[in-house]
């Protein structure tokens, strides 16, 4: 089926204005193949830096800005590609045929076409920014994208693992493109936070399917494979391996900054973390999950908790 390994659209897809000019049409109808509603995830780009608490050094900050900025170029090539790919399979699912690709606004040539254009400005431009390094990590983003549009999302589990590894190498980016180093205990709150969003994700997929009356296997092969049970049973171990290295990571990050003398607040930071995962798993438990980017921006109880976890991470990096 349809996405590529990370995006599932919302309604927001509705055919073109007949009355706009024909070159206005179509660049409102290459604005939406390219998703910009979906720019929210690059915002991980950032997580490594804030992460270290240097974020806001003006040279760090830019060079993270500009990481995520690339995400988003490459991103929407991923997203082309893949609806280009899948231009008929979209046809045959509820809101995937509204895609303009799908609906026949865009063809296909071209989408294929600017896919492939903006995913290569991507690498070069990472390598612009912050040399091989970050350049590769791009290349390699592209390349799971577009192997899982051309069948890995059809592998169970190979597909969940594509798709966490999306997230995964967002938070990565940040980090090459910032100069700073990624402890063990970050790439594996990043791993396991993505697998968990990625099931919640599959897990609101089945659910929109059945809300239409949809067969799970006749618009993504993958759906039909994964049972209620095992979707659970992976978003319960990735949501307890995340909250275990979580601790682990905060506890040692104060160990670090407060050598012999500890003020607590990182370790304050874990109430705030585990409450809104648990949150997050509640949310995914009742089939929410299909748009984790609309969780993000509308859940008022997720930002409140975000919030908490802010200003205590920032007393724990600023206060002594």
């Amino acid at each position: 089926m349809t996405t590529p390994a990370e995006a599932v659209d919302r309604p927001d897809e509705h055919p073109a204005d007949p009355d706009q000019p024909a070159a206005a049409s179509l660049a409102a109808r290459l604005v939406r193949v390219a998703r910009p509603r979906q720019w929210t995830k690059n915002l991980l780009v950032l997580v490594a830096p804030g992460a270290a608490g240097v974020l806001l050094h003006w040279t760090v900050l830019w060079h993270a800005v500009a990481a995520a900025g690339i995400f988003c170029v490459a991103a929407s090539g991923t997203y082309f590609f893949n609806d280009a790919i899948d231009a008929e399979a979209d046809r045959h699912h509820p809101t995937k045929r509204l895609r303009p690709v799908a609906a026949g606004l865009v063809p296909v040539p071209t989408a294929l076409g600017v896919g492939l254009a903006m995913m290569a400005v991507a690498v070069a431009l990472a390598g612009l920014l912050a040399g091989w390094h970050l350049a590769l990590v791009m290349a390699i983003y592209s390349l799971v994208n577009v192997s899982y549009s051309l069948g890995v999302r059809n592998e169970p589990v190979l597909d969940l693992a594509a798709v966490s590894a999306g997230f995964v190498l967002r938070a990565v980016a940040g980090g090459v493109a910032t100069g700073i180093p990624l402890t063990n205990w970050f790439l594996i709150v990043a791993s396991f936070g993505s697998l968990l969003i990625v099931t919640g994700k599959r897990s609101g997929e089945k659910q929109v399917l059945v809300d239409h009356r949809v067969d799970n296997g006749a618009t993504r092969q993958t759906l039909g494979m994964y049972t209620p049970t095992f979707l659970r049973s992976v978003r319960t171990l990735s949501a307890a391996v995340s909250v275990t290295a979580y601790c682990l990571w905060a506890f040692d990050r104060a160990a670090q900054l407060h050598p012999g003398h500890d003020p607590i607040w990182f370790q304050l930071t874990v109430v705030p973390f585990t409450i809104a995962l648990l949150h997050v798993v509640r949310l995914l438990d009742s089939g929410e999950g299909a748009a984790p980017e609309e969780m993000a921006l509308r859940d008022h109880r997720l930002q409140a908790y975000g919030l908490v976890w802010v200003a205590l991470f920032a007393a724990g990096v600023y206060v002594t």
